[in-house]
């Protein structure tokens, strides 16, 4: 029997998980009673003088709420025609096991193909989310702030190296045209004659010079070709024209880009918001060594047809949390432009298992027994028609086990009475139960030990649960 509605599942637990009226509790009951009617008597007497009624805390049993009911998302990588669970994140990569060894899947030279599974989850406790702030932005590239600077700092280095251009070639014309200088004039001449400007224009007007104009009627040759320098043609100023019209080029070039300041590769202004922007504090009163967050939203592209919704799934690694407030600030890219949001969720694991949020998708707050309600239903409605042994739900253990489990005591296995529901007895040595072990601290410790039923073709019955409290995972 699966719930995915957990609000209507919590009204069915408290219904279940109401308390009874125990023996114990009749005499008070019965001499509050007695008070009301005597209250009442005394109203109805006018010589009893009025006074003002006194009222009384209601009676609250098991009301603390411990656990949380969300929606949580089973998240795996879908490799080699195999399904791996992410066991973690690093940075952004996907951390899978494979035979025993953790492999990272990185997603940026190649698409991952993650199987995503919505899972009704229950833990004990929450990590808390403060100021949580989530809102579209601009990707690092398409920022119209970066692109600004970008371009002023593209215009301004090419303007500065045009200017370096203009200024050698004009010095280089000036020396050309000195014939005071005598040797180094001629220096100067073949070093434009054979040097890279002449080689640039050799290469961009070879084909001209080769491939004459139309033939003009009575002229005695060809014509020549415009697209030829004239340094290239008998007769032409040579060194003195490569010089000067390196020089006038480079100038112009400089004072086109000095004046207008405009981008010499795009336009500045954006195309749209592409990213998104999320920001909160987180905190935790269990340690998350390990924690990292995923994100899946789902959008509609700009410009595609109506109802065509898209999906994102971004993933990164978090440092350690505790109870002190973290801040954590990234922005998210991998959007088209002006994208239509149409469902954010945020999930935090740590080491692969999830970690309720007071942000999560369908919470629930529980009591512990309305969680263990829960637990008994689900598993009586994944095991139809199973027989099966009561195994450890939920512990509320003493302080010092820890400490005598490190110390190596109550290292083995031992076994416990269980009835139909879920909640033990004593310990015992043998599977029988017939060998009590006398022990009141391991006795308290099994009384905070709730348990899933034994299961007799489906439904429960009193069992017996073999117990190792150093391998439990509750």
């Amino acid at each position: 029997m699966g719930y995915h509605d957990p609000r209507a599942l919590a009204q069915r637990l408290q219904m279940t998980s109401t308390p009874k009226v125990s023996a114990s509790m009749r005499l008070p009951l019965l001499t509050l009673a007695a008070v009301a009617l005597a209250i009442g008597a005394r109203a109805a007497d006018p010589s009893v003088r009025a006074e003002t009624p006194t009222l009384m805390s209601p009676l609250v049993v098991d009301a603390t709420k411990t656990h949380t009911l969300f929606m949580g998302a089973d998240i795996a990588v879908n490799l080699d025609r195999d399904v791996y669970p992410v066991r973690n994140v690093i940075g952004s990569n996907w951390v899978i096991e494979i035979n025993n060894s953790e492999k990272e899947i990185s997603a940026k030279s190649a698409p991952v193909n993650l199987k995503i599974v919505p899972n009704l989850k229950l833990a004990e406790g929450e990590a808390t989310i403060t100021g949580f702030e989530r809102k579209a932005a601009y990707s690092f590239a398409n920022d119209p702030s970066v692109r600004l600077t970008r371009g002023l700092t593209n215009a301004g280095t090419l303007n500065a190296d045009l200017l370096a251009v203009s200024a050698n070639a004009q010095h280089l014309s000036d020396t050309v045209n000195n014939k005071a200088l005598a040797g180094a004039a001629v220096l100067a001449s073949s070093d434009n004659q054979f040097g890279a400007n002449a080689l640039l224009e050799t290469a961009m007007t070879a084909g001209a010079i080769e491939h004459f104009p139309k033939a003009v009627a009575g002229a005695s040759a060809p014509p020549a070709n415009s697209l030829v320098s004239p340094t290239l043609l008998a007769g032409g100023t040579g060194a003195n024209t490569v010089a000067d019209t390196t020089a006038n080029h480079a100038a112009e070039q400089a004072e086109d880009y000095a004046a207008s300041a405009n981008e010499p590769t795009g336009r500045i202004a954006s195309q749209g918001m592409d990213a998104m922007e999320i920001e909160f504090s987180i905190s935790s009163p269990k340690p998350l060594h390990e924690p990292y967050l995923v994100t899946m939203t789902r959008f509609h592209a700009q410009g595609s047809k109506p109802g065509n919704v898209q999906s994102l799934v971004y993933a990164r690694a978090l440092s350690p949390i505790d109870a002190h407030l973290s801040h954590v600030h990234f922005t998210e890219e991998g959007f088209p432009f002006n994208y239509e949001l149409v469902d954010f969720q945020l999930h935090l694991y740590d080491r692969g298992v999830e970690i309720a949020t007071n942000v999560a998708s369908k919470r629930v707050e529980l009591t512990r027994s309305e969680a263990f309600e829960y637990i008994k239903m689900e598993y009586v409605g994944a095991h139809p028609g199973a027989t099966l042994d009561a195994v450890p739900a939920l512990g509320k253990f003493p302080a010092q086990l820890p400490v005598y489990l490190h110390q190596g005591k109550y290292a083995g296995t031992f076994f416990v009475k269980v009835n139909k529901d879920g909640m033990p007895t004593a310990p015992y040595a043998d599977a029988e139960c017939t060998r009590r072990i006398d022990d009141p601290f391991l006795a308290s410790v099994v009384q905070g030990i709730w348990f899933k039923p034994a299961l007799a073709h489906g439904k429960p019955v009193d069992g017996v649960a073999a117990v190792n409290l150093g391998k439990l995972a509750i």
